[in-house]
């Protein structure tokens, strides 16, 4: 069982007003888990009343919401979170070659703005379908989020070079094998943040880091490198509700974590880049404006 700690000391770090959370996932009574994925997550649903006590908590304005794997190809439960969130969400779905236009615009009318490539166990849509998906998102101007084990991200490079859509490569990277600023795989990032469509996302860490929290020093120190490297290209999640933990033991501190990972950031200037500026980029959102 998980209980959800959805309120509490703000961060130490104030997140700047219009910032951005790029990754999370959101579930609606009446949408079961589907073949192929993951359940859904333990304890109650992780709704949007509990994700709108969450962005209180965090100092969070906008949402990307993510289709989560437990619904697979089917976009509904996504559509409903983004209705019911209304104007400060907007979504990324899952999509294929064989996805009609009519669906598509349906898509781009609930508030989708992006695609999904998830090319680990659950995943919907995977690497075999990369250029299907980009074309697809690209001739709508969607991005691709893009997620797979980045141990081998260099036998992909020349794929991912070649993408038309702006994209971002998920979860740091995901570098199972464990890198560090001066591996190979992380000269490979650099080249592809060097095409210009390329962004990074800070979100996850605790999902890949070899080294323990609630500093997780070997993505830490990937992550000052990149944020060094290309801050015009970080975004950042906060992963909520962190599907991976089962019990409320396993459930991280969500402000801690926070701190921990804007941290990561030079200052406020970058951190206003990674949170504001570059998902307005990134996900063709208008720019913020305080209500």
């Amino acid at each position: 069982m998980v209980v959800r700690t959805l309120s509490g000391p703000a961060p130490k770090i104030t997140l700047p007003k219009g910032a951005v959370d790029t990754q999370m996932h959101m579930y609606l009574p009446g949408f079961p888990a589907l073949p192929g994925g993951p359940d859904l997550p333990a304890g109650t649903l992780p709704d949007a009343e509990q994700y709108r006590s969450f962005m209180k908590w965090i100092g969070i304005d906008r949402v990307i919401i993510t289709q989560g794997n437990a619904h697979q190809r089917d976009n509904g439960n996504l559509v409903a979170c983004l209705s019911e969130m209304g104007e400060v969400a907007r979504g990324v779905a899952v999509i294929s070659a064989d996805t009609n236009d009519r669906d598509l615009d349906a898509l781009a009318d609930a508030g989708v703005v992006g695609a999904r490539i998830m090319d680990l166990p659950g995943g919907a849509v995977g690497l075999e379908a990369l250029e299907d998906v980009d074309a697809r998102a690209s001739a709508r101007n969607w991005m691709v989020a893009v997620q797979f084990d980045g141990s081998n991200i260099g036998d992909h490079e020349e794929r991912l070079s070649r993408l038309k859509s702006r994209w971002v490569l998920d979860h740091h990277g995901k570098f199972f094998c464990g890198v560090t600023p001066q591996s190979p795989q992380i000269d490979v990032l650099k080249r592809l943040i060097d095409t210009g469509n390329c962004w990074f996302k800070f979100a996850g860490v605790y999902e890949s880091a070899k080294s323990a929290g609630p500093d997780y020093e070997d993505v830490a120190a990937v992550a000052r490198e990149i944020a060094a490297f290309a801050p015009e290209r970080i975004v950042w999640g906060t992963n909520w509700p962190h599907n991976l933990a089962k019990t409320t033991a396993d459930y991280p501190d969500d402000a801690a974590l926070a701190d921990t990972v804007l941290g990561w950031f030079a200052d406020d200037a970058a951190r206003r880049l990674a949170l504001v500026s570059n998902p307005e980029t990134l996900f063709n959102l208008p720019a913020f404006t305080a209500a």
